[in-house]
């Protein structure tokens, strides 16, 4: 397994197993040059989002890097303020335009029930979906799905989608399982992709893991992505560290015990939980 290797959507486009990801990252020169490394250290899957306000300098270092355009995967979200349909069209032309590309690979509704339009959370799904199916059908977008939906939200959008989503970027870690939505998620073929997959650095406070790190000669960071590798999650770590962004391409040269599996997969809840989509005021 590499950076290069990939899974296999239900729309059948192949996205790759491991993404640079980009959240917390600032705009300007930060952002161009981890995105740079990324690219140059083998990294082809880049996810950003129009909340993280990164788009513009992510798109250069893109096309400064001169990769070929069909050896990367780009995906990026529509945020809080993409209501309805109107709102979604501008808002996926803006995205295009930002990342300096013809073509967006996979885009995802960001967050399922935003503060405005609350609790109308399915219409205004339903509307931005259909402007997302619309950019499909022109050529925009390769793929569609969806971040931080639960299970409801899933539920409303199926009953008028077109194009079904392929994949729920959701918050998940060791100690942060989110053990329904994966179920959920593994019965409609929609792939779990792991934002912060090293809970914004608050998994180095469990101790256990540093035993395991030791045991194969990696990092505690290291041993949490090949987890997530292991049970079929797509994992966006990030950094603007070159060390570090190297650090964690080094995934592929060793592989979990069955017994190191079970005693991480026994980390739910050792840590305070993420907060739901329908509890925040946003």
């Amino acid at each position: 397994m590499s950076l290069t290797d990939t899974y296999n959507l239900s729309n059948g486009i192949k996205i790759p197993k491991i993404a640079f990801g980009t959240w917390q990252t600032p705009d300007g020169d930060i952002a161009y040059q981890s995105v740079k490394t990324a690219l140059e250290l083998g990294y082809r899957h880049i996810d950003t989002a129009q909340a993280y306000g990164n788009e513009n300098s992510i798109g250069q270092a893109i096309k400064d890097t001169n990769i070929s355009r069909d050896k990367l995967f780009i995906t990026t979200k529509l945020w809080n303020q993409v209501i309805d349909f109107p709102s979604a069209q501008r808002a996926i032309d803006e995205s295009l335009m930002r990342l300096k590309c013809d073509t967006i690979d996979l885009l995802l509704i960001h967050w399922p029930n935003p503060l405005a339009t609350r609790p109308n959370f399915a219409e205004r799904n339903s509307e931005v979906w259909r402007a997302m199916e619309e950019a499909v059908t022109a050529g925009k977008v390769s793929s569609l799905g969806v971040s931080n939906f639960q299970t409801h939200h899933l539920d409303a959008l199926f009953k008028t989608a077109t194009i079904k989503p392929v994949v729920n970027q959701i918050y998940c870690n060791p100690s942060d399982q989110q053990e329904e939505i994966v179920t959920y998620n593994n019965m409609h073929n929609l792939l779990t992709e792991a934002y912060s997959p090293l809970g914004t650095g608050e998994i180095f406070k469990i101790r256990a893991l540093n035993t395991i790190a030791q045991k194969y000669d990696k990092t505690v960071a290291q041993v949490v992505l090949r987890w997530h590798l292991q049970k079929g999650y797509l994992p966006l770590p990030k950094s603007v560290t070159a060390s570090r962004i190297k650090e964690n391409t080094e995934i592929f040269d060793f592989n979990l015990s069955d017994g190191d599996m079970t005693f991480i997969n026994q980390l739910h809840g050792a840590l305070l939980p993420h907060k739901f989509p329908d509890n925040v005021q946003f």
